[in-house]
Formats: structure tokens, sequence, C-alpha cells
């Protein structure tokens, strides 16, 4: 009887430590599960929405869940962004940040450059700028700082003359000089590429004609050089709401959309179309 119950005892005993190590196991299981921290970007769909979804597998690795809302315009991402929709918004440039921010009277800020799109001339019903025919129709993005710099460019391939010292703040008024009595049409950024059967020539924003399937190194007939103006101010940004800079999702954000990895896919996929600033 005496063994019986030793034998009883011993059975029972591995069975509560048994128990006790799986309890155990099971908790350190749902400790390391930890809950993935999501981040909501808005961005373009083009090339930006495809350069976060490279740096959403950065951050996967980091415990971080990213999720890309895309946007067809200028103006609801950063609404979107000040309402508290977003956690950061990556389609604009920093001249048109400052300006939309002046005009709706915001608080948004840059925390990291990461791109700039080369603008191109792209050709409509004509083929080649010597081609320009008088009263040739020209369309150009109708966004202040965006049709400057497209202004720019046509005063760069001696089509029009800007008024001295206008620079970034050109608009069609500034054109003192106009040989060619070319008529500039001002189309919202993203009917610009559609706006081609219709006009001789178009200058098309980057991402905007990537969208449509053109190529500013294959299709172009002018580009923004890449040491002007332009080239220097019109990075595109990760944009915040100020007072988030030192959030730790954010700065997961940043370092993986200035990550090697970004890097490699942005020279590898765009071919110059878009040229990364990090």
């Amino acid at each position: 009887m005496k063994k019986i119950a030793v034998l009883l005892l011993l059975t029972l005993l591995v069975a509560t430590l048994g128990a006790c190590a799986t309890d155990k196991k099971d908790g350190d299981n749902k400790d390391d599960k930890k809950e993935m921290k999501k981040i909501v970007v808005g961005a373009s769909i083009t090339p930006h929405a495809e350069i976060l979804e490279v740096a959403k597998g950065v951050l996967a690795t980091k415990g971080y869940e990213l999720d890309i809302k895309e946007y067809n315009d200028y103006v609801q991402p950063n609404l979107a962004l000040d309402s508290g929709d977003l956690d950061a918004n990556y389609f604009q440039h920093q001249p048109y940040l400052d300006q939309f921010n002046e005009e709706r009277n915001l608080d948004l800020v840059s925390v990291a450059i990461v791109h700039y799109e080369p603008f191109g001339i792209y050709p409509g019903k004509t083929k080649t700028i010597e081609e320009l025919e008088d009263g040739a129709e020209i369309a150009v993005p109708n966004d202040g700082t965006n049709e400057a710099r497209a202004l720019l460019l046509l005063e760069a391939q001696g089509l029009i003359t800007l008024a001295e010292g206008v620079g970034m703040n050109a608009t069609v008024i500034d054109i003192v000089d106009n040989p060619k009595n070319l008529k500039i049409h001002e189309i919202e950024a993203a009917q610009l590429a559609r706006s081609l059967q219709d006009v001789d020539l178009a200058v098309i924003n980057g991402n905007f004609a990537i969208q449509a399937g053109l190529n500013v190194g294959k299709d172009a007939i002018a580009v923004e050089d890449k040491d002007s103006e332009a080239a220097e101010t019109y990075g595109n940004v990760i944009a915040i709401r100020k007072g988030d800079e030192n959030r730790e999702e954010i700065k997961a954000l940043v370092e993986a959309v200035t990550s090697d990895e970004v890097k490699e896919f942005i020279e590898s996929t765009y071919e110059g179309a878009v040229v990364p600033k990090f």
C-alpha cells in the first residue's frame, strides 16, 4: 500500500509540474506576441504609395503595421492629416506645403526629404519644341508652386520670358515676352496627361506623368536640369502635424522610407523619373 501511495504521489507531482510548465509556456507566448503598432500614411498613388509599399516591409520587421491611404488630389491628404485621420502624408514638396499652410491656416511640417521628381515637357499634337506654331497651346499645372515651376521650364527652353525676380512665385501674368503668342492653359495637375490630345505640349508633374505611363527620361522633350533651382527646392517630403516629430512611430517611418531598401527600389524602378534625395 505504501508503494501505491508513493506512486500516486509522484504521479500527481509530475502532473502538477507539467501543468505549471505549460501555463508558463503559454504565458510566455502571449508576451512574445506583441501587437503591431499601426501607422496611417496618405500618399499619391505613384510613386509615393509604391515607395511606401517597400517601406512597409521594413517597418514590419520593427513591429509596425503601415496602413497606406491612396489619394488622387493634392488637397485631401493635408486636410486628413490635419484632422488626425492620418499620422503622416507623402505626396508634396516643401513649397506646396508652405503655401497650403498659409492658405488654410494649418501647422503641418516636414520631417524628411525623400525624393525629387523632374518636371518634363511632353508632346501632344506637336512633337518637338522647334515645330511649335504661332498660337500653339500649352498646358501647365494650375496650383501656384507647380505652375511657377512649369513656367520656369518653358522659359529655360526660350519659349517665354518671365518678369525679373518672380522666380518660384511666377504665374501667367508674369510673362513679359511670348514671341510665339503661346496660349497657356492652367489645368489641375492630375488632368495634365489627359490633356495631351487637346494641346500641343504639356508640362507635367513627375508623379502624374509616371501614373499615366510616361517616363521623363524617354518621353519628355525637355526636362528640368538636375542642378536647377527646382531640383534643390522641390524634394518630396514626409509631412506630419507639428509636435509629432518625436513620436516613435514617426521616427520609425522616416528611417524606413530613407532606408537602403527604398533607395535601391527607387533607382532600379523609375529610371531617373524619381531621384532619391537621401
